[in-house]
């Protein structure tokens, strides 16, 4: 399956909700396509280079599809969209057109079912409910709510502020448990650091 790639500063993961500006001309004509053909766009992080300009050195070969759910022109002139994280995808190869907009022939990666949320899971749970109440995630008009392990794994490690690099970590992990696990590792990390 190829997929037009945009690379971010950002992870995003499936069920979650991610605003953007878009400005630069090869990223208005991919939008202008993806919403005559009804199709998403890829979301990968960025690990060398820039968002802006040239294709950048270095992009997580893992990534999460970008359904478009709304746009609009902004005060600023520029092109305002909000998307909403799909499929999971592995790149097998990616190329760089004439516009330098990189295309990316994708593997779509298999989601586990849902599972129910377990007693151990309520420490995250509660973290989640917490979150949702910042105003900055209250923006994203998420509906923070975990239905089962998936979507609170995929929320937490969404919204909480670990670094790219550990997030892209996160969103390699298939099963929701050990998602949740690493998350819970990463939060005791962080705790250690603010002690120290």
């Amino acid at each position: 399956m190829s997929l037009p790639l945009f690379p971010l500063n950002a992870v995003l993961f499936p069920g979650c909700v991610l605003d953007l500006q878009i400005f630069e001309a090869r990223y208005l004509d991919m939008i202008g396509r993806c919403m005559k053909q009804g199709e998403g766009f890829g979301v990968v992080c960025i690990t060398e280079g820039s968002e802006v300009g040239d294709v950048p050195e270095g992009f997580s070969q893992i990534g999460c599809e970008a359904l478009l759910t709304d746009f609009q022109q902004q005060d600023n002139g520029l092109l305002g969209i909000r998307v909403l994280g799909g499929r999971r995808f592995r790149i097998t190869s990616a190329q760089t057109q004439r516009d330098n907009l990189l295309i990316a022939d994708v593997q779509w990666l298999e989601e586990a079912q849902e599972r129910p949320l377990q007693e151990e899971d309520d420490d995250l749970v509660a973290l989640l409910t917490a979150l949702a109440e910042h105003p900055m995630v209250a923006a994203l008009n998420m509906g923070l709510s975990a239905s089962g392990q998936q979507s609170l794994s995929n929320q937490l490690a969404y919204l909480l502020p670990f670094t790219e690099e550990d997030k892209i970590e996160l969103l390699e992990i298939d099963d929701a448990e050990e998602r949740l696990d690493a998350i819970q590792d990463l939060l005791d990390e962080m705790q250690g650091d603010m002690q120290a």
